[in-house]
């Protein structure tokens, strides 16, 4: 359980995410939704699982209530990048996302939560905190 996993529908997108996040040097696999997502969760779970909300199929919300509904899947970081500026800190948090970021997010901020969450590994996600790590650390 050493990978991330990157649930995003926009191909174009999807690379450039990839290609900022091989600095953290876990191998990178991509879907783009999130039935998809969770078919390959299920047969290899990530150490990270990094997912747009709005997909076809199965959305970003829908997958991440799968996954934490899964007795052997539950603890996985999730981390919610979405292009939606609406209210979606604390509804993602809730739903049990471990940090969001908003579209276009900074490399730097991205590779440092995903190497953190990764770090961390699986972990009881908090649903009353802003983020599963310590948010004094970043700004989402």
């Amino acid at each position: 359980m050493n990978d991330l996993l990157i649930a995003e529908d926009d191909e174009d997108i999807a690379a450039v995410l990839a290609l900022m996040l091989q600095k953290t040097a876990m191998p990178i696999s991509w879907v783009a939704d999130g039935v998809a997502a969770l078919e390959t969760i299920v047969a290899s779970p990530p150490a990270v699982l990094l997912t747009d909300i709005g997909m076809p199929g199965m959305g970003g919300w829908e997958l991440i209530w799968a996954v934490r509904g899964h007795e052997h899947l539950a603890e996985i970081p999730i981390v919610v990048l979405t292009g939606y500026p609406w209210n979606v800190h604390t509804g993602a948090v809730e739903h049990g996302a471990c940090a969001v970021l908003l579209k276009p997010c900074p490399g730097r901020e991205l590779t440092d939560i995903v190497e953190s969450l990764a770090a961390r590994g699986s972990h009881a996600h908090c649903p009353t905190s802003t983020i599963c790590l310590d948010p004094s650390n970043f700004s989402v």
